[in-house]
């Protein structure tokens, strides 16, 4: 049951759709990621029923700014609590956490990568889709409205024929050898740390837009900083990657997490046989279209975007969205479909497990020097 309220601005009017559904969420893990969630969760109406973080102390202290009605010690007991679980802890404490929620008939939003390998990656996906549970995975960067006019304009064939595809994400916040964090420990984090991080976002992303999927991949892996706060690092700062597609596209993509000044530059650009189309995270707002004769930027104004792109400008144009705005969205969709609604686009284990299987290859691909089929 929902009901529709209308806002005006202007010209533009704003349909938002009110979801009468409970949604009283457990949120696992008290770090970034877990105040990025409780916000989400507030903007979209619903309620942080008790948070468990990684010692009581630190719940506690976390209590306030994510939102919690309560603090609890036992994962357990907040599972029962709650009717969605957002689970945020490290990679690696993803699976356990998720399938006891899963297990407890309660939906689950589980962060990225969903596993650290593929096989425990299916296993989720496969238990969700028995217990016939919502479970999505915070591929957000799908929510920028420019993002979804790139999507629709690919697949209404104006910018023809697909034929290449490049870009790159680029961070700088393990440049330096004293940077550490628990994703560089692959026990933690994974084998795969740059890709699985944020090159699984990069892959998504190309896949959402063109509606096509990766089938081979070529990398290369290295390690800039071999030691880290004086430990061995085995995981990889840097990744470079050539791909071909089912449809026909061949292209390319650079992840690093130690390129200086970039702070977190996702740039796709998908070419067809009648036009380019370039989205730059970093500067959201704006879609560049290349054509033959003439060059175009387009910009978020909600009254000339296709309809899905417009259902997520939530503001006037030039009136700034960014990257919470594709949260707020991600978990409303999600609170949507916990209603029993189908919002296009709301990204599910199905991904994450498309993530894990492309990432499986990106290893197999490093290890061996050598063409790799991604596992359909």
């Amino acid at each position: 049951m929902c009901f529709v309220i209308s806002l005006s601005y202007g010209r533009h009017m704003a349909h938002v759709t009110i979801t009468q559904a409970t949604y009283r969420a457990a949120i696992i893990g008290t770090g970034f990621m877990g105040r990025v969630h409780s916000h989400a969760i507030a903007v979209a109406g619903g309620t942080v029923a008790g948070i468990v973080g990684s010692s009581p102390e630190k719940a506690r202290e976390a209590a306030d700014s994510l939102r919690a009605e309560a603090v609890y010690e036992d994962a357990a007991a907040l599972i029962d609590a709650a009717d969605v679980v957002h689970v945020c802890v490290p990679n690696h404490l993803h699976a356990p956490i998720a399938l006891a929620a899963i297990a407890a008939g309660k939906h689950v939003v589980c962060e990225k990568p969903l596993a650290t390998d593929a096989a425990t990656a299916r296993a989720m996906t496969e238990a969700a889709d028995a217990a016939g549970v919502v479970a999505a995975v915070p591929f957000v960067y799908r929510f920028h409205p420019m993002v979804r006019e790139a999507r629709a304009r690919v697949a209404a064939g104006q910018i023809g024929r697909l034929t290449l595809a490049h870009g790159s994400y680029l961070q700088d916040w393990l440049l330096r050898p004293g940077d550490d964090n628990w994703r560089v420990d692959a026990d933690k984090g994974g084998a795969l740390r740059a890709f699985g991080d944020i090159g699984s976002h990069w892959c998504d992303l190309l896949e959402f837009v063109t509606g096509d999927r990766i089938t081979a991949v070529n990398a290369q892996l290295a390690t800039a900083n071999r030691r880290r706060s004086g430990r061995e690092v085995t995981t990889e700062d840097i990744v470079t990657l050539q791909f071909a597609t089912r449809g026909g596209m061949i292209g390319s993509t650079v992840v690093s997490q130690v390129s200086a000044g970039r702070k977190n530059r996702l740039l796709l650009e998908v070419s067809g046989t009648e036009a380019t189309l370039a989205f730059d995270q970093e500067q959201p707002e704006t879609l560049w279209v290349g054509g033959r004769e003439s060059n175009a930027v387009l910009m978020r104004d909600p009254e000339s975007l296709s309809p899905d792109a417009a259902r997520l400008a939530t503001v006037p144009g030039g009136h700034a969205q960014g990257y919470q705005d594709c949260f707020n969205a991600f978990v409303a969709d999600t609170r949507a479909a916990v209603a029993g609604e189908t919002p296009d686009g709301l990204p599910v284990f199905a991904d994450g497990l498309r993530a894990a299987r492309i990432a499986e290859a990106v290893a197999a691909s490093a290890r061996r020097r050598d063409w790799t089929e991604v596992d359909r």
